[in-house]
């Protein structure tokens, strides 16, 4: 039987949970340890029967981990920890503030070529499958547009805005399409969309006591850089309803390839998610590639790399023959 690639998880909030699950569905990962910035013994996993560590332990276990899957923030934990650790270890992570990419790129190649390790950034559904998917509509139709849409989905900088309205209890909000808008990208107009034609925003809000709905209405729909753009509907529901209904962070979309070959034929390329739980789908994406970040390790692919620079046969538990046989 083929040794089994060794993992460890840095962060166990939603996706760290995620990884979990997503390596115990797998036949050739094993998950040795998760690493945390808090008291191991306030950290509860979904199997406890791996052990926890606090995160400047990491070291000690450098030989009992061939990748580590680091699965804190983009905004505070991944900028420090992702060229940090990929000076000691083979990463994969899923940075996603898309304009800072180019700059956290760097910083982690630079730690991770003076080390000999390999890591790779931004994976996830968008960046990540999402960006796979514009790069291959942009070379295949090179005489078209692309257009991304997200949702539905649950925005949680969103909705922590909606809670800090005054009057609002509790609420979250949602990111759709306009279906209006991805009919028009499907039928090979190539628009040129306003942020407003492109999505809408629902919101479902739980009222203080005496709140007034029509001011805490008016004040979430005219919040600058959040709802002011575009069309914003709001709902009032009830704790309970909150609770039973909103509980879950779906979230998914669409990226659409529209262009023209030939003699001006219309040809269409959509690929699209729909995600009953955004962190477990993400989760599941960087434990894919954490397989594949192993195999390059030891092809010697050094440095850091991105979901452009990975075969996909690499994300694969089976051989390239059985590929070939069955999936080709």
């Amino acid at each position: 039987m083929t040794e089994k690639t060794k993992v460890a998880i840095v962060g166990y909030g939603n996706l760290g949970r995620g990884a979990q699950t997503a390596i115990a569905r797998t036949n050739d990962l094993q998950l040795v340890a998760v690493f945390s910035r808090r008291d191991p013994a306030q950290v509860s996993l979904v199997d406890d029967t791996v052990p926890v560590y606090p995160l400047d332990r990491i070291d000690e276990f450098a030989d009992q981990i061939d990748v580590v899957i680091l699965c804190g923030g983009s905004k505070n934990d991944l900028p420090v920890q992702g060229p940090d650790l990929a000076a000691r270890f083979n990463t994969v992570d899923s940075f996603d503030t898309h304009a800072r990419i180019p700059e956290y790129f760097q910083e982690v190649d630079e730690a991770a070529r003076k080390a000999g390790t390999t890591a790779l950034i931004s994976v996830g559904w968008d960046p990540g499958l999402f960006s796979i998917n514009r790069m291959l509509g942009e070379a295949i139709l090179p005489d078209g547009q692309t257009d991304t849409f997200w949702g539905k989905g649950l925005s949680q900088g969103h909705s922590d805005a909606v809670r800090r309205v005054s009057g609002v209890k509790a609420g979250v909000q949602y990111t759709l399409p306009s279906e209006s808008a991805m009919e028009r990208v499907r039928r090979g107009e190539q628009p040129e969309l306003t942020t407003r034609e492109r999505h809408v925003r629902e919101c479902y809000v739980v009222l203080e006591d005496g709140a007034d709905a029509q001011e805490v209405r008016q004040a979430i729909v005219t919040m600058p850089n959040y709802f002011a753009d575009y069309d914003t509907t709001v709902h009032f529901i009830d704790q309970a309803t909150l609770d039973r209904d909103h509980a879950d962070m779906p979230h998914g979309g669409f990226v659409i390839r529209g262009g023209r070959t030939g003699n001006n034929s219309s040809q269409i390329m959509e690929f699209s998610l729909k995600l009953q739980s955004n962190p477990e789908f993400t989760a599941s994406v960087l434990v894919a590639y954490a397989r594949a970040v192993h195999r390059m390790s030891r092809l010697g692919q050094q440095g850091a790399h991105t979901v452009y620079d990975v075969a996909p046969g690499l994300l694969s538990p089976r051989s390239a023959a059985e590929l070939r046989r069955d999936l080709l």
